[in-house]
């Protein structure tokens, strides 16, 4: 025996004592398995070991029944040594990898499943056992009292210590080793659930979970690609990042039914897979290609589902607004997206969420119809209350709709949504360039909201931009829109009266009379566009100024812009258009902090705007 592991792997099999009782148990004593060059890899006390005599014959001993107790797995992984690699490489050599072609992970992952299944004895007890690992950046330890597996049955209750995180929980499951087939059941016994490690100290997040199934139900290998089926449930699954929510996130039940191959450069979640979320339903299909191109695509798409088991299937902690909503109907999503990282303008994106006979019949912890009538409205800075006032003629500074300039109202609405008055809440080619924008410069530098986003987010939401914040603003919009609960001429009001135009400035109004001293109906064309130009970024209006209050060159580039789209479009006459001169006049509080040299002429404006009525960049159509 030990020739023979010694034939097969580079390792030292040490025995301290060895006796045969019968013909095929071998009872041993005192055993080291010592790789060459490298630390022991695995010591025990005794094992009691029954060998199936048919694997003699083929060459490949596997125990029929195994016991061993007091036995100390230790790997360890260094810069000099590596004392387990050898369990995972390739029994023959092979020819040196192309890479250029990439690593195939299916075929490691295949040589990795089929070893494992081919050494598992048909009964198992394990007594006393200690396994660690040991590297540079991570040590884990496994304790287990008592593992045994008897007729496929597997069940152990063991103590896992990773760096300082200590999870207790017990695992019952079955092993089929000829077809490759694994289950296994994870149930925790502390109260904090089994929690997952490093996530805190690489990602700043928590996850964890109460119970969780995994198993394996089919392995093929063909053509150089493995697929794996399998599923996965979890209970109280819990997560805290910051950039998802604010608090905890929890999903009561959670499943995966998973069909996944991987092959050279290749990976993907195949059509059979589908996701469970509580009473929703979801069916995922994706796809990376990783050469010659990084190429990703992906498919969503849900069952129907009852409107009030859709609204009670949402996490946790990531729809506050919404809690306690009721409706009837039916709802389902679907969401196509397609990349080719090498031709980012390649990218393909559409988002539907469709009901059928859908209805509100309770509002829940916010009442939509809020904006309907006057609301108290408080603005947030950093997470903090700055101010709050009425939105709606009880507040002075408050204007409605008709008593606003028509030169401002379309100047914002050409930059920010042009199609707001018809889409229902959502502007498919703005997200898509803003999502291709964001990729081209590895940052997110454009949003893509559309007004009604916006206006969600100032009126219902946080301002943190967070995971939840947004998917929910999203929600909410659709809510609106769908259901015509507000309509498009008081959304856009609301809007106009409360967003932020400077310091402490927030509504048309007090806009109007901080730059210009001037009533939201008497704003003309130029100034317009200024208050339109500094929307994205009111409190760096300065910027938009010299020391003598002349406007610098990017205002006069947007005003260029927007004014020609609003020529082209008909939203200002010719007139309107050859008569416009890139520059305001500053007056009242605005003016004594631009301001701060002797005012001179202007002269370094062009004589005309005239630009190319055809040009290609046109924001949001």
């Amino acid at each position: 025996m030990i020739t023979r592991v010694e034939r097969k792997y580079p390792v030292d099999l040490v025995i301290g004592k060895a006796d045969y009782v019968g013909v095929k148990t071998v009872i041993m004593r005192d055993i080291a398995v010592i790789p060459k060059g490298a630390d022991t890899l695995f010591t025990t006390d005794s094992v009691d070991a029954e060998i199936s005599l048919w694997t003699i014959f083929k060459g490949h001993v596997v125990f029929s029944d195994l016991k061993i107790a007091n036995a100390f797995l230790t790997a360890r992984k260094t810069k000099n040594q590596n004392n387990y690699g050898f369990l995972i490489r390739k029994k023959t050599p092979a020819a040196p990898r192309d890479t250029t072609q990439g690593r195939n992970y299916g075929e490691i992952l295949n040589r990795v499943i089929e070893t494992a299944f081919e050494n598992v004895p048909d009964a198992v007890t394990f007594r006393n056992l200690l396994v660690t690992y040991e590297s540079e950046k991570r040590n884990i330890r496994v304790d287990m009292p008592l593992l045994t597996v008897e007729d496929g049955d597997i069940s152990t209750s063991l103590t896992v210590q990773t760096d300082s995180l200590i999870n207790r929980m017990h695992v019952d499951g079955s092993i089929n080793p000829d077809d490759y087939q694994l289950s296994a059941n994870l149930y925790t016994t502390d109260t904090a659930g089994i929690r997952i490690p490093y996530i805190k100290d690489k990602y700043g997040a928590k996850l964890s979970f109460d119970s969780l199934k995994v198993s394996l139900t089919d392995k093929v290998y063909r053509k150089n690609r493995l697929t794996i089926k399998g599923e996965g449930r979890m209970n109280k699954l819990l997560v805290n990042h910051p950039k998802i929510a604010d608090g905890d996130v929890q999903i009561d039940k959670g499943a995966i039914d998973y069909v996944v191959t991987i092959g050279e450069n290749y990976y993907s979640l195949d059509t059979l897979s589908r996701v469970t979320v509580n009473k929703m339903v979801v069916y995922p299909q994706a796809r990376f290609i990783t050469k010659p191109s990084k190429r990703v695509a992906l498919k969503v798409y849900s069952a129907q589902t009852e409107a009030n088991d859709f609204f009670q299937s949402l996490p946790k902690g990531m729809f506050e607004a919404l809690e306690g909503i009721k409706a009837q109907g039916y709802l389902s999503y679907k969401m196509n997206f397609y990349v080719d990282l090498a031709q980012i303008d390649s990218l393909r994106f559409n988002s539907d969420l469709e009901g059928k006979n859908f209805t509100i019949l309770q509002y829940g912890k916010t009442d939509l119809r809020e904006m309907n009538q006057p609301f108290e409205h408080t603005v947030y800075e950093y997470g903090k209350p700055l101010r709050t006032f009425i939105v709606g003629p009880q507040n002075p500074n408050f204007t409605p709709y008709n008593q606003i300039s028509n030169y401002l109202k379309n100047s914002i609405l050409t930059s920010e949504d042009y199609g707001f008055f018809k889409h229902k809440g959502f502007h498919e080619g703005a997200f898509r360039h803003s999502m291709i924008t964001n990729l081209k410069e590895k940052n997110f530098t454009r949003g893509g909201s559309t007004i009604s986003m916006q206006l969600v987010k100032n009126v219902f939401l946080t301002r943190k931009k967070t995971v939840a914040r947004k998917v929910e603003e999203m929600l909410i919009v659709w809510l609106i829109e769908n259901n015509r609960i507000t309509s498009k001429q008081r959304m856009y009001e609301v809007y106009l009266n409360i967003i932020e135009w400077g310091p402490n400035v927030y509504g048309v109004k007090e806009a109007s009379r901080f730059f210009f001293e001037k009533y939201p109906s008497e704003l003309n064309l130029a100034e317009s566009l200024f208050l339109t130009s500094i929307i994205p970024r009111p409190k760096a209006y300065r910027y938009s100024f010299d020391a003598y209050g002349n406007l610098r060159s990017r205002p006069r580039y947007f005003f260029k812009l927007i004014s020609g789209i609003m020529l082209r479009r008909g939203l200002i006459s010719r007139e309107d258009y050859d008569n416009l001169y890139p520059h305001v006049n500053l007056a009242g509080r605005a003016r004594d902090l631009i301001v701060t040299a002797t005012p001179q002429p202007d002269t370094t404006a062009v004589d005309s705007l005239q630009i190319d009525l055809v040009t290609p960049i046109d924001l949001l159509d």
